[in-house]
């Protein structure tokens, strides 16, 4: 699959395509049914297939506080696409000029002029354009008159649950990694580079590899039973992970720590997967580090005991 970085750098990559826009976050199983939509059509059309999503996503951009935190970061998303099979990933840097852009003009100048779309294919809820004012009805419209051929998929479901990245932070929220597993068609996991820390948790006698989160809200809070993947080698690794502000040191930034168990290699630079198996408390702040490096211990007591079950 190759990375297209904004609409600009089109230029001769292909003359028409088959197309589908959207967040795509989590890549879900409502977003693997329509991309496997979009594959079909691909074949059918003999056409290159295209995924256009935004970073930051648009209301990063507009209201980050209002946000949602995310579930996968970009670099997750393109790993996920080229495992799905999809020629182009059209990555549309997001700013004032694209947020003010009508869905008319979106639709008429990128999708018809500049991809030549042939077929356009989205979720029953997908908007676009300023103000969000663009939307299926609008994209039949121009289906209608001839520019493209358009579908529109009805929600993906799971014993009656709308599949969707909404249910899939809910689940996280009430930790519930065999409903989130269901809903993505995969572990919950989180994917980053090892980064220096501070290196208090190796004081307290429990060193950690800190996991760049590359996203500005993370859909977990707390203490968890984690498995630990190193991208360069695939081996895989138990182990027990923080995510939080680290309140008893008067954090501010969230983290994501991983003590993994039987480990002591220099992994500094290495990509590491960490998947979420069980939740073992929430994050809370202690009277004094000795009291923390307590809880830490009972902690991994509970990690350790949980890592039977996996």
């Amino acid at each position: 699959m190759k990375i297209i970085r904004g609409i600009a750098n089109l230029h001769a990559q292909f003359a028409q395509c088959v197309l589908t826009m959207g967040n795509f976050d989590g890549v879900h199983l409502g977003h693997r049914s329509l991309l496997a939509r979009l594959r079909e059509v691909g074949r059918q059309y003999d056409l290159p297939t295209v995924v256009m999503i935004f970073e930051p996503q648009p209301l990063e951009f507009f209201s980050p506080d209002r946000a949602p935190a995310r579930l996968t970061s970009f670099q997750e998303k393109y790993h996920q696409f080229c495992q799905l099979g999809i020629d182009y990933l059209l990555c549309i840097p997001f700013n004032e000029h694209v947020g003010s852009l009508s869905a008319t003009l979106f639709v008429q100048e990128w999708l018809v002029k500049q991809l030549g779309a042939q077929y356009v294919i989205v979720g029953d809820d997908f908007a676009f354009g300023a103000r969000r004012q663009g939307n299926k009805q609008l994209l039949d419209h121009y289906a209608q008159q001839g520019c493209f051929r358009f579908e529109s998929l009805q929600a993906f479901e799971y014993q009656s649950l709308r599949v969707s990245s909404t249910a899939i932070r809910d689940a996280l929220a009430q930790a519930d990694f065999v409903l989130a597993e269901k809903l993505l068609g995969r572990p919950y996991a989180i994917c980053g580079k090892v980064i220096h820390g501070n290196a208090l948790a190796r004081q307290l006698g429990f060193p950690t590899a800190n996991v760049h989160l590359q996203r500005n809200k993370a859909a977990l809070q707390g203490v968890f039973a984690v498995e630990v993947i190193r991208i360069a080698t695939g081996l895989t690794y138990h182990g027990i992970a923080n995510i939080g502000i680290k309140p008893t040191v008067e954090g501010k930034k969230t983290t994501l720590e991983v003590n993994i168990f039987e480990f002591n290699q220099d992994i500094y630079g290495e990509d590491l997967q960490v998947l979420f198996r069980q939740k073992i408390r929430d994050e809370q702040k202690f009277t004094s580090l000795d009291a923390l490096q307590k809880q830490i211990a009972q902690d991994v007591c509970i990690a350790r005991e949980i890592k039977a079950k996996f």
